[in-house]
């Protein structure tokens, strides 16, 4: 692990800069790559722009785009001001933006094109507007490259204050952008300290190669990707169109990656859409892959075919956000394949439990990581289950001017609670069983979790996604099926049942043909016995 001056983004803009150069820290498909030298200095000009235009320390900067080289470069320019950025999805609407920017006292936006021309025209806003595809104000048209050359000598003598600690460095906005937003902020301590204890799930070094397919917005992809990332010198490889298998499978072969971040439902739609249905192709094979002796050597050589899919380098396949269907992660662990799934909160900066992949447990999350103090509180007696409560560098200062909502789960000495029930046993490795606002008390007083339920109802076969619930006393399940898979059934019952109508034609005919020959030969011998008969 490189040791940073300080656990400031800043620093690790400028350690990464010197130590790594020349070498290349972010691509974008064929039309954009950035080395460390280009990021140090694009973000240099970035930050000298903003300054000339009026933001300054602890102003509020939105950032909202595509995964691409410049939106790394944004989130370090601002950083390394000490301005606060302000991550936003980009299929967030136009109200949740405005929503977002008032509430954040926003004073500058960088956006990409596509979010620029949904949004511009439908957002109030007379603040600063740069376009980060390619630096322009939208205002003046004027491109940050220009003025700064035309500014030479003003540029060269710009030094930006430097960034403590325990500065303020994003305001993250979770569920609720519509109603009461929630603004979680992170210090620069909070994001690289997690970032640092992350090595120690897999020790990120300039060797490895990232492929980016999670919104940078999110706090997941953006600590554990962008800044870990370039804290250690790696290159991420962006990619320019949704990351479908279509987009994906190429760009594997192509790229080879050594780490990846992934949410369950994009291996559990590789494994229900192109792993399990050749496992279980025919009725002997399904035969077969019931049988569990059976089943893991099936799983062992899809496992092999996979890794080779993703580029035969895979070293770290992480995955976060939420519980792994129970089926996938059985084959996982059978394939041998490099999996470990993190759990974590925006309001942790994000990850706080995690293994490395050669000690994964089956169903656990894992030991805390190191620093991160762990308890349960309302402990059922009878099933160790409680609400988890943690403390570490890595736990948020509140939620942005809410002291309320702050309060209700951030006590005075840096006690966070989750909100998610679970078991901890005796080595310390985290058992998630739901949200505590989502258990159901049943008839017999016995807790029952949706999230279990839904695990098993998202196992069978065309169910992407559900949602277990509560109505009048009785659980109700809404099920979203897979419209694709239910298509290709439905023509394939077509082909089926077009098939069998022609076979039914054939036998048909055959039988007519048969019948007819039959007559023939039937009327023949009738005649023959008639003619002997009047013969005789």
């Amino acid at each position: 692990m490189i040791e940073t001056p300080l656990n400031t983004l800043q620093s690790i803009l400028e350690n990464s800069v010197n130590l790594y150069g020349n070498k290349i820290a972010y691509t974008y498909g064929s039309a954009c790559t950035i080395t460390y030298n280009m990021l140090g200095e694009k973000s240099s000009k970035l930050r000298f722009f903003l300054s000339e235009h009026g933001i300054r320390q602890f102003d509020k900067v939105v950032l909202s785009g595509e995964n691409m080289p410049h939106w790394g470069v944004s989130y370090f320019g601002i950083a390394s001001m000490g301005a606060i950025i302000v991550p936003v999805l980009v299929d967030f609407s136009p109200d949740e933006v405005s929503t977002v920017i008032t509430h954040s006292d926003a004073k500058a936006l960088i956006l990409s094109n596509k979010v620029y021309h949904k949004i511009g025209s439908k957002i109030k806003f007379d603040g600063l507007i740069i376009i980060m595809d390619d630096f322009h104000s939208v205002s003046t048209g004027e491109m940050i490259d220009d003025y700064c050359l035309q500014h030479e000598e003003t540029f060269k003598e710009y030094t930006p204050n430097r960034v403590k600690e325990s500065d303020l460095s994003n305001i993250i906005y979770t569920s609720g952008t519509t109603g009461r937003s929630k603004g979680v902020m992170l210090t620069n301590d909070n994001i690289v300290w997690d970032a640092q204890m992350c090595t120690t799930l897999y020790p990120v070094t300039s060797a490895d190669v990232y492929l980016s397919v999670l919104p940078l917005a999110h706090t997941y992809e953006c600590t554990l990707g962008l800044v870990l990332g370039t804290m250690q010198g790696a290159t991420t490889h962006y990619i320019d169109k949704a990351p479908t298998a279509n987009v994906l499978m190429p760009l594997l072969k192509e790229i080879r990656p050594t780490m990846m971040l992934t949410v369950p439902l994009i291996i559990e739609k590789m494994f229900k859409v192109g792993v399990k249905p050749k496992l279980t192709k025919n009725p002997f094979m399904r035969f077969l892959y019931n049988i569990r002796p059976f089943q893991i050597i099936l799983h062992r050589a899809a496992g092999k075919k996979l890794y080779r899919t993703f580029g035969g380098k895979l070293q770290f396949f992480g995955i976060g956000g939420a519980a792994v269907n129970n089926e996938v992660e059985r084959f996982l662990r059978d394939a041998k394949f490099p999996y470990s799934v993190g759990y974590g909160l925006t309001e942790t900066s994000p990850m706080l439990f995690g293994s490395p992949v050669e000690h994964t447990i089956f169903r656990s999350n894992g030991p805390a990581m190191k620093g991160i103090e762990t308890k349960l509180i309302n402990v059922n007696p009878q099933s160790g289950e409680g609400e988890l409560v943690v403390r570490g560098r890595n736990v948020m200062q509140g939620y942005y001017k809410d002291p309320e909502k702050t309060a209700e789960v951030l006590s005075p000495d840096g006690w966070l609670c989750t909100g998610d029930l679970a078991i901890l046993d005796k080595k310390g490795n985290i058992y998630l069983k739901g949200r505590s606002k989502n258990m159901i008390l049943g008839s017999s007083g016995e807790n029952i979790y949706p999230e279990e339920i839904e695990a098993i109802i998202n196992e069978m076969d065309g169910v992407v996604e559900s949602v277990v619930y509560e109505n009048k006393g009785k659980l109700v399940a809404r099920v979203y099926l897979n419209p694709e898979e239910f298509s290709k059934r439905y023509q394939e019952l077509k082909v089926s049942a077009h098939n069998y109508q022609e076979e039914l034609k054939k036998k048909n005919g055959i039988i007519s043909e048969r019948v007819e020959r039959s007559r023939e030969s039937d009327c023949k011998q009738a005649f023959t016995v008639i003619g002997r008969t009047f013969a005789g």
